[in-house]
């Protein structure tokens, strides 16, 4: 299977993972989520075309997310057109949390009998995301926020020990054909012990029988740890984004 371009998985990505409030300007979305994960509360451009008046449209974006309490952040993928990238060098602008995209077609796994798929505002699922996670009762509100604003089939991932302890955690949606992953997180205590491999089985399977036939996340520039277990599972690069936020590089 050859896999889809950059705005396939970015689109997929916005009904994954959504904004609460959304607005768009040409190809732009601005998406603010009461500051929960950079990728739900910041803009980005879907087409590398629409990149006119690109100052005076940042200057706009600043001030929608000054109107919500927020920092401005974009988001820039390789979608992003010149002229915004310009812009925002001009600007003094700096690039922040490198990360990749990996995906790969959906391959055939079985889930572990570990492993349970429930609702995304399961109380068990919230009560392991805000423990492995280790979230503030706010955060964790925030979180609950996002999760109920997902309009495509979504499900938490939970993996349990021997004693019925989650050890391991995420949330899949599926968006046109798409898996998306997010929020993976394993006990630190009980890592490198094959609970995160056995529980992405887990929700992959999930999605498989929900029609999905490829699987996507994002990782860390900075974590090879993940990106080597994300590669285990069949996962490969397929391209790189950055955050960029307001100051001059240090």
């Amino acid at each position: 299977m050859i896999l889809p371009g950059a705005e396939i998985f970015e689109r997929a990505g916005l009904e994954a993972w959504p904004g609460i409030e959304v607005e768009w300007d040409g190809a732009w979305v601005r998406r603010a989520a009461n500051g929960y994960t950079q990728r739900a509360n910041s803009v980005q451009s879907l087409d590398p075309a629409d990149d006119a008046d690109a100052a005076a449209r940042i200057e706009a974006s600043c001030a929608w997310f000054a109107a919500r309490g927020l920092p401005p952040i974009f988001r820039i993928t390789p979608l992003a057109g010149p002229a915004i990238v310009e812009a925002l060098d001009r600007q003094g602008w700096r690039a922040i949390d490198a990360s990749h995209l990996f995906a790969m077609p959906m391959p055939p796994v079985e889930p572990d009998p570990r492993g349970e798929c429930v609702s995304l505002l399961d109380p068990a699922f919230l009560a392991a995301q805000q423990r492995l996670q280790n979230y503030s009762d706010d955060r964790l509100a925030r979180c609950r926020a996002l999760l109920s604003v997902v309009a495509v089939p979504a499900c938490g991932v939970l993996l349990r020990d021997a004693d019925g302890t989650v050890v391991a955690s995420a949330l899949m949606a599926v968006a046109g054909g798409i898996v998306v992953t997010g929020n993976v997180v394993t006990d630190p205590a009980r890592r490198r012990q094959g609970h995160a491999a056995a529980m992405m089985r887990t929700g992959l399977a999930w999605a498989g029988a929900r029609g999905a036939a490829i699987a996507a996340l994002n990782v860390a520039a900075d974590n090879p740890a993940a990106q080597a277990l994300y590669r285990s599972l069949g996962y490969t690069h397929r391209y790189d984004y950055v955050y960029r936020i307001p100051g001059a590089a240090a």
